[in-house]
């Protein structure tokens, strides 16, 4: 029987269970897809003695189907189309430039909002260990690799609490290793897997990242950063 997670907090250290190896070395670092995949990303950091920061990237939903996918958007420009929704709905291109502009707006927003006057990091020759909530579709992650491996990472782990196994198979050959906790059939909605599942605000997100900032990043420094 799959059990749900309590909350992401929870998914987090679970998760962070099965990525211990990645534990205490100084080439690794956490981005969070956010805004939920921070307080996954943030117990994972935690747990690891690894930075944490974001990648922030959106997702281009279908207009009157916001939920669904058509492609994703991410920091340098990065741009990934669902072809089989696009082409199984015919969006037109204007449809898809018009979304892209207005979620664009938004990705330079939270850029704003959730790095300040943080510098963001390098990730050439680092261990990059991408997190987020859930893995539905898959295009959203796509776009995040797609911004990763542009900045020359020696290596790109997707860790995900909960994922579709359909999308599992499809970002197989994109990273370097991936890890997941439960990947349930049918997945139905990312919700359902969540006792509480409660939107993360920007305000959380700000805050996890400064303690995220302060967090422990080596052996002789065990004591946890206190949750905000």
């Amino acid at each position: 029987m799959i059990h749900r997670f309590r909350d992401r907090a929870e998914a987090g250290q679970r998760l962070a269970e099965l990525l211990a190896e990645y534990a205490d070395r100084p080439d690794v670092l956490i981005l969070a897809l956010p805004r939920g995949g921070v307080p996954v990303a943030f117990a994972v950091a935690q747990a690891l003695h690894a930075p944490l920061d974001v990648l922030v990237v959106r997702k281009l939903g279908v207009p009157d189907q916001e939920e669904l996918a058509m492609g994703a958007i991410a920091a340098g420009g990065v741009r990934v189309l669902n072809d089989d929704v696009v082409h199984e709905l015919r969006i037109p291109r204007d449809v898809i430039e018009r979304v892209a502009a207005s979620e664009h707006a938004e990705l330079e927003r939270r850029e704003r909002v959730y790095h300040g006057g943080r510098i963001a990091p390098v990730l050439r020759d680092q261990t990059v260990i991408l997190v987020d909530d859930g893995l539905a579709t898959g295009t959203t992650v796509c776009a995040a690799i797609a911004a990763v491996r542009a900045q020359r990472p020696a290596q790109i782990i997707v860790a995900i609490p909960v994922a579709a196994a359909e999308s599992l198979a499809a970002l197989r050959p994109l990273v370097d290793a991936l890890v997941w906790v439960i990947a349930p059939e049918p997945f139905d909605a990312l919700g359902l897997w969540y006792e509480n599942f409660v939107p993360t605000t920007d305000g959380k997100v700000c805050a996890l990242l400064e303690c995220g900032a302060r967090a422990p990043g080596s052996t002789g420094d065990r004591q946890q950063a206190p949750l905000p």
